[in-house]
């Protein structure tokens, strides 16, 4: 059992509270079933999804700096659904918690940024979590096993974890960056059976996509493929940029490999609450692109 109610400081992202709005959705109906309490930070910055730091590390360091700060105003951990916002802002508190130990002039110039905008100082007091850690290690599996209402039989998933959550920063504590089992070890417990193959660690090409297309959906088309043929059902991502790229693109992803694929993507929180017993409807599964009917009708749950 959760001994205690469990609080955060929400950091939802901007994907999720536009192309990909069933992830914000899914998360805000998943957390009221599991007891979890989410702060929203209404007034948090994109985190610049990596892009910020080609023109200016401390442009980077100074936006994120503020939306950690905004975190620590509350004295809570910041709580991401999203791995390239976990990657870039727990990157960002990693290196200014380095600064504020070993660069103090530099700590000290991004506070000073913050303090010309009357913003909250970063201290470097909290911690940039994960949904996906936060539910494996700080809720657990033993108390989410208890919540399962709907066991997930039969259907076989392929996790894709997203490279920003395993390897953009520089330690991982809730993980091997290169062979995760934290979605694998949610699976079993949800009732599903993991489905292993080797690019569930790998990029999924949306990064590129703005300037290699075709490269880019060559690899999401590699990765949705191999999944295919190890025999998964449905891909799970933790990573809204990686839904994009393999859901929402997989039309056209179809074109440049010259396969039909027809995987079906779905959001971390999507099949956790599937589970736990909360309605598709209510998850957002009509608003994929590559249809959730086949998951759905396989756990009997039309």
């Amino acid at each position: 059992m959760v001994k205690n109610m469990l609080k955060y400081a929400y950091y939802p992202g901007c994907v999720a509270q536009g192309a990909c709005r069933e992830l914000y959705i899914s998360t805000e109906a998943l957390t009221k079933v599991l007891g979890i309490e989410l702060i929203e930070l209404k007034k948090a910055a994109c985190c610049g999804s990596g892009t910020y730091k080609e023109d200016s590390q401390l442009l980077e360091d100074t936006v994120n700096a503020r939306n950690i700060a905004l975190a620590e105003s509350l004295n809570l951990p910041l709580l991401t659904h999203c791995s390239t916002c976990q990657g870039v802002i727990g990157h960002v508190d990693e290196r200014l918690k380095e600064a504020k130990e070993n660069d103090r002039p530099y700590f000290d110039k991004i506070n000073g940024f913050l303090e010309k905008e009357k913003c909250f100082n970063y201290q470097g007091s909290t911690e940039v979590k994960h949904l996906l850690w936060a539910i494996v290690s700080d809720y657990g599996l033993d108390a989410l096993a208890k919540k399962v209402t709907h066991a997930l039989k039969g259907l076989n998933c392929a996790a894709f974890y997203g490279c920003y959550l395993l390897r953009a920063q520089k330690s991982l504590s809730y993980d091997d960056p290169f062979n995760p089992q934290s979605m694998e070890n949610l699976f079993q417990v949800l009732g599903a059976n993991p489905i292993y193959y080797s690019g569930r660690i790998n990029c999924c090409g949306w990064p590129i996509s703005s300037y290699a297309t075709e490269q880019s959906f060559s690899m999401a088309g590699k990765h949705i493929e191999e999944a295919i043929t190890n025999g998964a059902d449905c891909l799970v991502t933790p990573c809204p940029l990686c839904h994009l790229n393999l859901d929402s693109r997989q039309k056209e992803v179809e074109k440049v490999i010259g396969k039909k694929l027809g995987l079906p993507v779905l959001h971390l929180p999507q099949l956790v609450g599937l589970a736990v017993g909360i309605k598709p409807s209510q998850l957002g599964l009509d608003r994929h692109l590559v249809s959730t009917k086949s998951i759905l009708e396989k756990l009997e749950l039309n």
